[in-house]
């Protein structure tokens, strides 16, 4: 067995970044830029108005004066003319400040009568200008790599820029295996169980940015596996579920590697998740997880992600941890990293009574894996532990 880290030092050797593609500005969301970019404009392009008033020269304001409006200026419509002494524009937030101007009076600190407003005795000090190139300049550049949130999407529209080279989304084939599995929907026989790790999988890497393909159900015999392995070809990762540990039934591994899989490693010391292995299969990068529901779903946040991530050229790092509060006193851990299914409030995470991993229920109402290091001691309620968000 290896440790997790060196599990994920040999997965990052298996990988590289995809290719480049540009999609249009639209399509951007939860992509990955690949390539920097740079503002074509300064935001705002202008000096602008941060409030409805009226705009004048700094040195008209004083308390009580009189000025005369002589015109309006509203987003989208600037005041073309030029302003003297005594002379103010009427102006609403976002439009371009009139030349030689330099100031806004929010409309509440006048009084208007015809063309003529009186400045009140207490005018805020303002100048509710917001000026140009305040947020970005033309130039500022968006660094990749970078997931782009809704956010930067906004940001890049102020931008200017339409089309986004950013990494092509991984193809990843999921391939369940057992003779016992049906398809949610269908009706199981008397010693069958439905297949859930296949959905949930495809569920954690197309929320991270990668698109699934769901292959049939394959069958606990060579042909079933060969024909699956076939259909994944094109794939950039293939996840097989199942069948990946030692008993007369675990097929994956005999047959991954007949055809032409070159194995990197097999067993972790970890649980859930211990029967993992992994390689290279063609052009494609091969993980096979253990079949128990929640060992396949931790084993995707500890191992899948960060290889997604990997793909999408993103930094090859396991994934963040954060220190917590232990909630309740807990044994010695034995020889190998254990996952622990935990809620977490206040900064507190209190480990699941049951860390059985075919219950997929407790995993549903956990919110982060407590990790506990090989061999570690018992720990008390209050202690500092390492905690990993799901």
């Amino acid at each position: 067995m290896i440790s997790v880290d060196s599990a994920l030092a040999h997965l990052f050797d298996l990988v590289t970044p995809l290719e480049v593609e540009t999609v249009p500005l639209r399509a951007g969301s939860g992509r990955v830029l690949a390539q920097s970019v740079a503002a074509t404009r300064d935001q705002p392009p202008f000096a602008a108005s941060a409030m409805d008033g009226y705009a004048v020269r700094s040195g008209d304001v004083t308390p009580g004066a009189s000025l005369t409006v002589i015109g309006e200026a509203a987003a989208g419509h600037r005041f073309e003319g030029r302003i003297g002494a005594g002379q103010a524009v009427r102006i609403f937030t976002g439009a371009p400040m009139p030349a030689d101007t330099d100031r806004v009076v929010i409309q509440e600190d006048v009084t208007v009568s015809g063309p003529v407003i009186t400045l009140g005795d207490a005018v805020d000090t303002g100048p509710h200008v917001r000026p140009a190139a305040a947020d970005f300049a033309a130039g500022t550049t968006m660094a990749a790599p970078r997931m782009l949130r809704p956010h930067d999407i906004a940001l890049l529209a102020a931008m200017n820029i339409a089309d986004l080279p950013v990494t092509r989304r991984p193809e990843i084939a999921i391939i369940a295996t057992g003779d016992e599995l049906v398809m949610p929907g269908e009706t199981p026989g008397p010693d069958q169980i439905i297949a859930s790790n296949s959905f949930g999988l495809a569920a954690l890497v197309e929320a991270h940015g990668a698109h699934a393909r769901l292959l049939p159900i394959a069958r606990d015999s060579a042909g079933c596996l060969e024909t699956a392995f076939d259909l994944a070809k094109g794939s950039d990762l293939i996840i097989t579920i199942g069948g990946a540990s030692v008993g007369d039934h675990d097929l994956v591994g005999p047959v991954a590697e007949s055809m032409g899989m070159k194995r990197s490693f097999y067993k972790i010391a970890m649980r859930p998740g211990k029967p993992l292995m992994a390689g290279r299969m063609g052009d494609a990068v091969m993980i096979g997880l253990p079949g128990n529901p929640v060992s396949a779903m931790v084993c995707g946040h500890v191992f899948i992600l960060p290889v997604v991530r990997a793909m999408l050229g993103l930094k090859a790092a396991p994934a963040p941890v954060f220190a917590a509060t232990l909630g309740a006193d807990l044994p010695a851990n034995g020889p190998r990293a254990h996952y622990m299914r935990a809620t977490i409030s206040n900064g507190i995470a209190t480990p699941a009574t049951s860390q059985d991993s075919a219950l997929l229920g407790v995993l549903a109402r956990a919110d982060v894996l407590l990790i506990r290091p090989s061999n570690d001691g018992p720990r008390q309620s209050g202690d500092a532990v390492a905690c990993m968000h799901m």
